[in-house]
């Protein structure tokens, strides 16, 4: 049994995201904007995808564009406080992810007690955002010094956007980061939120990581997610639970709903 089917209580658990709006610091965040309004909307769409019937739940600063590769403290800081003010109100597993800087997401976990994490935590790449540097090394050390020992990490294996340096095969890739780090999930993505990633692509990383979970991180939909998990073991779900399907608005309880009821379906084939 994979430790997905212990921390969620089902097999193929869907996992959704809760994108926080811009936060101080953030071009996007203006002299009109207030905490107490990103709290607020935080608060609808973890409502919204918990009475839709997700499993569990990664809360992410997904709206602080463009991403840092080394976060202003005050933006964990303000992940922090939203958190805190909904803790009582998480009835679900649920993660972190402080975008594009894994050593700000472990330090967060640490701060909010969560179950799991996901984020680029090893590797070399290039994107738009200039040039991007991991080094795991330092971030499960830092994670050992926390006493962070049931925490678990979920790696982004190709994040979206950004080039791999590293030109060997995904599967070889995967290999060599399960040798080293003994990750407990691969996140596998297209090259943008929203898009699909290949099915065939998950299944061979699948294929060479054993008990490691291996997440569908973009991309999956109502039409498709039965293709989906299939060829993965869980899914992390954000664009397509938005209203009208749009990465910009908020969640949409009935898009959950439906889409959650087709997995509790196929859940009942396998």
């Amino acid at each position: 049994m994979l430790w997905t089917e212990e921390m969620f209580k089902t097999k193929k658990p869907i996992i959704g995201m809760l994108h926080i709006q811009a936060l101080p610091g953030d071009p996007d965040y203006t002299r009109d904007s207030s905490m107490k309004a990103v709290v607020e909307q935080a608060r609808k769409d973890l409502e919204a995808l918990q009475d839709g019937g997700v499993d569990g739940i990664l809360i992410s600063n997904e709206y602080s564009l463009p991403y840092q590769r080394k976060m202003d403290f005050v933006t964990p800081a303000a992940m922090a406080r939203v958190i805190g003010e909904l803790m009582s109100e998480i009835k679900v597993p649920f993660g972190v992810d402080c975008i594009s800087d894994g050593l700000a997401t472990i330090e967060l976990a640490a701060a909010v007690d969560a179950d799991f994490v996901r984020g680029t935590f090893c590797g070399v790449y290039v994107g738009d955002g200039g040039f991007y540097n991991n080094d795991f090394s330092k971030i499960l050390r830092r994670k050992a010094a926390l006493g962070l020992d049931k925490l678990k990490m979920l790696y982004f294996l190709n994040p979206e956007s950004d080039i791999n340096l590293d030109t060997r095969p995904l599967p070889d890739i995967a290999k060599s980061i399960i040798f080293k780090a003994k990750p407990d999930g691969f996140c596998v993505s297209a090259n943008a939120a929203g898009s699909e990633v290949k099915s065939e692509l998950m299944l061979s990383v699948k294929r060479v990581s054993d008990k490691v979970a291996v997440f569908c991180n973009t991309g999956c939909r109502l039409e498709n997610v039965e293709e989906k998990l299939s060829s993965a073991d869980a899914a992390c779900v954000g664009t397509t639970f938005k209203f009208n399907g749009d990465f910009y608005q908020g969640v949409d309880v009935q898009r959950v709903k439906a889409f959650m009821e087709k997995v509790r379906e196929y859940r009942t084939t396998i």
